[in-house]
């Protein structure tokens, strides 16, 4: 029911022109759907007044339970649209009974919430989930989290965070589904499915509200709320694509970012909200500005006042307020003068109704928490636990000292801060997740080691950012009489999210001198790091066995990590956003250009082997930096497994592919180590030539595959026209004949390829 919106706001009102428009075009069922809703909503216009279609214009925040005398007026009077931050199901039934019952068009309320990874039950943090690579089971996690929020009577989540981003430093990185444009469109859209469902109409079903449109994770030096600057070209092939996956996917509403994009703040951006979104996409959902992002536009030095703001965020194509009044109290105003008109006006209302009809709100407005599956139950537990242990990535694992083997091992000193911290482990924006549901790493090892195994339990530091030393002695103590020391480091959970950038990302505190305290005892050392984002390890990496990454796992993690560290499962995770050596080769990702002067090995210069007083001109020709190299620590798509996959025999369906066509791309797996596992097969691409320079790899596909040892699989990639195309010097998605180099593996590194050639012996290039 996409792509008409253009159509509705001009003759939304007239509903025969609508049954001649689409007739022939879409299936009755869909025609008769269309025409119902927009005659609906065209009779509600009608019967508005302006302050009504503003009042739906307008989001306030809840009072956490209670409602007071001015938001019960308001609502009465119809002058909100939308409610956030109340989760009391109680409260959100009576403002749905007052908006229904008591005012006089009886329009019920949005009810939103940022369900970002989970409600009561909490799933690994987005950035952890993406390290899964697993969109099936992303889109049951947000299917479990629109259950637990529409069952306190939400219907709206402010979700998912799909901006693409390339660094670590900044703290919503956590939120993010990492660096890569493709798999941040495909988890993206699988969460858009989760949380919405096959109907939105039924319960349990909320609508999403993909965030923030556009390019707000390239935020300057990755702090937070920063200047964008990002070329177009960029932007239409990077920064954008997600977005246009989620609505594909049919998301209902995007919000907009805080950020300004070229110098022009999001939140009036006219050509994000109108080319690209309404005229270029024919979005028919609605625009939501980010907190107080209306009344920010005069901060930036956009504009002169709140007035000003409110006329540009209007123009720009955002539908509602959030937080302020800018629109109530200067729309009447600009109508009075001519600056807008009504019929601006009720289009943007237009698409705000369309959404609470698709929702089913007038129908059925309140909500029976009966009627859902019980908060945590066991199946969301189950979830949790899945997501938790296909998000873990094993980074290190020196001489196989990963699994434990608790028939060898008599004694464990579990080390660090993290390893039975309920809140923690949960990361950022739980605004409701519920502590008591925790499952420790401590607990779940505890619990699974039994008597078979002496654990002793030394916290040392009291959060991660403790610089003391106290509590060194007793862990050096506990280490030396263990078998095995696992310690659990990283970052609190505040570290990251919203407004918590950091420009040193290793691990805070005192993290590093105990790792090397522990390292002094001889004895081996695994480290469990949870954090919100990729660290700099390079200052512990010499000085420990083996190394797991578990992200905050959320409410399950526990479990999880114990899977892992026993071997009870295999790590599966893999990296979805690059790993630096230091701070200072950020931004670095995998799918950069080429450059006309790219680093090799054999070119690369350390800055310990340049001779003292040599000519400048003898060295430093290729782009890399002298104390770092080109390389990172771990490269995006890397992790490691307890067993070994090979690649072999990779080929092409065809050598030459006509243009329009699709060529498959296939290569052996085989498992040749000794345990059952899952791995994360990725496909590659490279096209040599364009009409605009290309990265030199680019993911296009992925396939999680469990094999036993021994198997092999040959597993099969398709790619499409759509697969090859690129938005070139015109801003038009074109393809273009040429050579193409593909690779399938394990990560961004691999190294097995073939190639074939796109031919069009018709034009150079064809638009698509």
């Amino acid at each position: 029911m996409r792509g008409f919106p253009q159509v509705y706001r001009s003759i939304f009102a007239q509903p025969i022109l609508l049954i001649l428009l689409f007739s022939g075009q879409l299936v009755a069922a869909e025609k008769e759907d269309i025409i119902a809703i927009e005659t609906k909503i065209a009779d509600l216009i009608s019967r508005m007044t302006v302050a009504e279609k503003i009042g739906q214009m307008t989001q306030v925040n809840g009072a956490e339970g209670s409602i007071p005398k001015r938001l019960n007026e308001a609502v009465k009077v119809g002058r909100i649209g939308s409610v956030l931050n109340e989760v009391h199901i109680e409260t959100v039934n009576e403002l749905q009974r007052i908006a229904v019952e008591e005012s006089r068009l009886g329009i019920p309320l949005l009810i939103g919430r940022d369900v970002i990874h989970g409600f009561k039950t909490v799933l690994p943090i987005p950035l952890g989930q993406a390290a899964s690579f697993d969109p099936e089971l992303v889109r049951r996690g947000a299917r479990m989290a629109a259950q637990e929020a529409a069952s306190a009577g939400i219907n709206w989540a402010f979700a998912p965070m799909i901006d693409v981003t390339r660094d670590p430093r900044w703290g919503r990185i956590a939120e993010s589904l990492g660096e890569d444009s493709y798999l941040t469109g495909v988890l993206g859209a699988a969460m858009v499915e989760g949380f919405q469902g096959d109907d939105l109409a039924l319960p349990g079903a909320i609508a999403s509200c993909p965030k923030h449109f556009a390019g707000y994770g390239a935020s300057e030096s990755g702090r937070d709320y920063n200047t964008t600057n990002i070329p177009e070209n960029e932007l239409r092939n990077v920064y954008l694509p997600p977005f246009k996956a989620a609505i594909d996917a049919g998301a209902q509403t995007l919000m907009a970012s805080f950020s300004d994009l070229n110098g022009v703040p999001a939140t009036g951006n006219r050509f994000l909200m109108k080319q690209v979104l309404r005229d270029e996409w024919q979005f028919d959902g609605f625009v939501v500005s980010d907190w107080a992002s209306i009344e920010q536009l005069s901060i930036h030095g956009f504009t002169a006042n709140d007035r000003e703001s409110a006329f540009a965020a209007f123009t720009a194509g955002v539908n509602m307020e959030m937080a302020t009044s800018t629109y109530a109290n200067h729309l009447p105003g600009f109508l009075e003068a001519g600056r807008v008109n009504v019929e601006q006006l009720d289009a943007l209302v237009a698409d705000i109704l369309r959404v609470k009809i698709r929702l089913g709100l007038f129908e059925n407005p309140y909500t029976d928490p009966g009627q859902f599956p019980p908060i945590a139950n066991p199946g969301h537990l189950e979830i949790a636990r899945q997501a938790a242990l296909e998000s873990i990535v094993l980074l290190e694992n020196r001489n196989r000292v990963l699994p434990l083997n608790i028939k060898s091992i008599k004694s464990l000193a579990v080390i660090g801060p993290m390893a039975d911290d309920p809140y923690e482990q949960l990361g950022t924006w739980i605004f409701d997740g519920d502590i008591s549901l925790s499952q420790t790493p401590l607990q779940a090892m505890r619990e699974f080691v039994g008597d078979q195994a002496e654990i002793s339990h030394v916290r040392v530091m009291a959060h991660t950012r403790t610089r003391s030393r106290e509590g060194f002695a007793e862990a050096v103590k506990a280490a030396g009489a263990a078998d095995a020391v696992v310690m659990f480091l990283g970052e609190e959970s505040i570290l990251s999210g919203e407004a918590h950038s950091r420009a040193d990302i290793s691990l805070p505190g005192n993290q590093a001198e105990l790792v090397n305290a522990m390292h002094e005892t001889g004895k081996p050392v695994i480290v469990v790091i949870q954090a919100g984002r990729p660290l700099t390890l390079q200052n512990i990496l010499d000085k420990v066995d083996a190394v797991l990454f578990a992200w905050h796992p959320g409410t399950m993690g526990g479990p999880a990590i114990n899977d892992i560290l026993f071997g009870v499962e295999s790590p599966s995770g893999k990296l979805p956003a690059t790993f630096p050596r230091m701070v200072g080769q950020v931004p670095i990702y995998y799918a950069h250009k080429k450059t006309g002067k790219p680093p090799t090995p054999e070119t690369y210069v350390h800055i310990d082997d340049i001779p003292i007083r040599q000519k400048q001109l003898s060295s430093g020709f290729v782009s890399h930096h002298l104390d770092a190299g080109f390389t990172p620590q771990y490269a995006f798509g890397y992790g490691l497994s307890y067993t070994e996959f090979s690649y072999s025999d990779i080929g092409v369906s065809d050598n030459e592919i006509p243009m329009g066509e699709s060529v498959t791309v296939s290569a052996r797996v085989s498992n040749t180590g000794m345990v059952e596992a899952d791995e994360v097969v990725q496909l590659y691409v490279r096209d040599l030539v364009g009409n605009v320079t290309r990265p030199v790899r680019e993911l296009k596909g992925f396939e999680r595959v469990r094999l036993k040892p021994g198997e092999s699989r040959r597993i099969s990639f398709v790619l499409g026209p759509e697969d090859l195309a690129f938005f070139g010097q015109e801003m038009k998605l074109i393809t273009e004949p040429g050579e193409f180099h593909v690779w399938i593996g394990g990560s961004s590194e691999a190294v097995l390829r073939s190639q074939f050639t796109l031919i069009n012996p018709e034009a150079q290039n064809k638009e698509i």
